[in-house]
């Protein structure tokens, strides 16, 4: 596949990825009101367990290997689209300018610790249909 075609893999797993945020994000407005970024912090919690467990899956050698271009249309399109790490520091900043330093620490703290989880349970997941649990793998 040229890198043309790589690009379009990436763009069209990149507008599915941002359609999912953003159902997802208001979704989750509407249960639970907007007073805190539940939809942002649920979002990258599934898209660190979504990246790494698929990336262990798919890469040369593992379980289901897939091809690089399938491999970038996921872990670059669809989570890099979904995942929205800038979308959590603004609403970070936003918390603080709002008088809610609390909030916004216990929303940063709750980011890093649930994501950084996540994302080993995606490893030790896709480890164990792999049965290996060597080195990290790149995506």
């Amino acid at each position: 596949m040229d890198d043309a075609a790589a690009y379009l893999w990436v763009a069209i797993g990149g507008a599915l990825g941002s359609v999912a945020r953003f159902a997802l994000g208001n979704a989750m407005v509407m249960l639970t009101g907007p007073a805190f970024p539940w939809g942002t912090l649920l979002i990258n919690v599934i898209g660190s367990f979504v990246i790494s467990f698929f990336g262990m899956l798919t890469g040369s050698g593992d379980r289901f290997a897939l091809p690089y271009e399938a491999r970038v249309f996921v872990t670059v399109g669809i989570c890099g689209g979904f995942t929205t790490f800038s979308s959590f520091s603004l609403q970070s900043v936003d918390l603080i300018r709002a008088g809610q330093p609390g909030r916004a620490g216990l929303y940063a703290a709750a980011s890093l610790i649930l994501c950084l989880a996540a994302s080993g349970l995606g490893f030790l997941s896709a480890a164990a249909l792999n049965n290996n649990a060597g080195p990290a793998h790149s995506l």
